[in-house]
């Protein structure tokens, strides 16, 4: 009888906004055959990465792409290993056969290293590697120092200060994303100066051990070859990479990225601008870090697909409503101490609806 050779498993961790489903979204389109298996790691009620992945070119139907695409829901890796991401893994395995690699897309907000160490729990190492941990950085965010977007008067406290870095909830899952890395994607690097480009190699250098390979990018638009096959085997080094979070797990109760918050929002069809302009107001008034989602535009046949990181947004229609679809506007709002009843009544008044 065959023996199957383990199943390679990619991880990609990064910031909210560095590049993360973007990456993925172009792995699977240069899949060149590949049979490849995504789990999302959502960090919000609405599976929006999910969604999106989905309408990759993955060489399959959409029901067949229904069925690879798995959405963990909890938004936290760290939390749901025990929950949803071990039956998710089972069914996995149980397919190896079918598979040659598997994706996982963490949240922005996920601590990689406990989501590795799931992979030597006995029926897990038995079956899959973690071929590499990928960490997707947001170049121009950490050039100017706020490694994704951020409250604009925090960010004025940081630099006027360089010692809150250490100190920051943020700096420190960076640090973490960084530590558990095996390759290091330099992202958008095409949108910032050679110089501040040096400086963001330089101070991610610090974070990370000697082998560690930092590599540039636009887009996430690298040659496959480069992103898998890498055969880190990182279960098996991982627990020698120091965390800042390490002692969460080791009795304490507490998750410094508790802290933040995710909520929904659904609105009826909404004019383009006016919905842009009155999300930039919710970020610049209330220091959100993400929105994402789908919105229904009046007398537009397909869906506005848009993703901001502080008041940057991007947006593209991505498909046509479905015949039976209600045409509805979703959003997830991420960030700090969020009051969701305030945040939809100012949409709601800023949009008129």
């Amino acid at each position: 009888m065959k023996t199957l050779a383990k199943l390679p498993v990619t991880i990609v961790t990064g910031f909210l906004g560095s590049g993360k489903t973007t990456l993925l979204r172009h792995m699977l389109d240069n899949a060149q055959g590949r049979r490849i298996a995504v789990i999302v790691n959502e960090f919000g009620e609405l599976g929006i990465d999910g969604e999106i992945l989905k309408q990759c070119s993955i060489g399959c139907t959409e029901e067949e792409a229904s069925g690879r695409v798995y959405e963990l829901a909890n938004g936290c890796l760290c939390c749901t290993v025990q929950e949803e991401f071990f039956p998710v893994m089972r069914e996995l395995v149980a397919r190896r056969g079918d598979l040659d690699h598997i994706l996982i897309e963490t949240s922005g907000l996920a601590l990689p290293k406990p989501l590795v160490q799931a992979f030597q729990w006995p029926e897990i190492r038995s079956a899959c590697t973690v071929d590499a941990v990928i960490t997707v950085v947001d170049s121009p965010a950490v050039a100017a120092g706020t490694f994704a977007a951020f409250p604009d008067q925090v960010d004025a406290q940081r630099k006027l200060d360089p010692n809150l870095d250490h100190e920051s909830p943020l700096h420190e899952l960076f640090a973490d994303q960084l530590a558990s890395a095996d390759l290091v994607i330099l992202n958008k690097s095409d949108l910032i100066s050679p110089e501040d480009l040096a400086r963001v190699r330089l101070e991610v250098a610090e974070e990370l051990p000697a082998a560690v390979k930092v590599i540039e990018a636009s887009n996430g638009r690298l040659p496959l070859d480069v992103l898998i096959g890498l055969g880190a085997g990182s279960e098996e080094h991982i627990d020698g990479r120091h965390s800042h979070h390490d002692h969460h797990h080791e009795g304490e109760d507490d998750h410094d990225h508790d802290a933040f918050d995710s909520i929904s929002i659904e609105l009826p069809q909404a004019d383009e601008s006016l919905l842009l302009d009155a999300l930039t107001q919710l970020v610049v008034q209330h220091g959100i870090l993400r929105i994402k989602g789908f919105a229904a535009i009046p007398n537009k046949p397909m869906r506005l697909l848009i993703q901001g990181v502080g008041t940057r947004f991007d947006k593209h229609f991505d498909r046509q409503w479905g015949a039976e679809e209600a045409r509805t506007t979703r959003l997830v709002l991420i960030g700090q101490e969020l009051d969701a009843a305030a945040l939809e009544a100012q949409l709601r008044a800023a949009l008129s609806v």
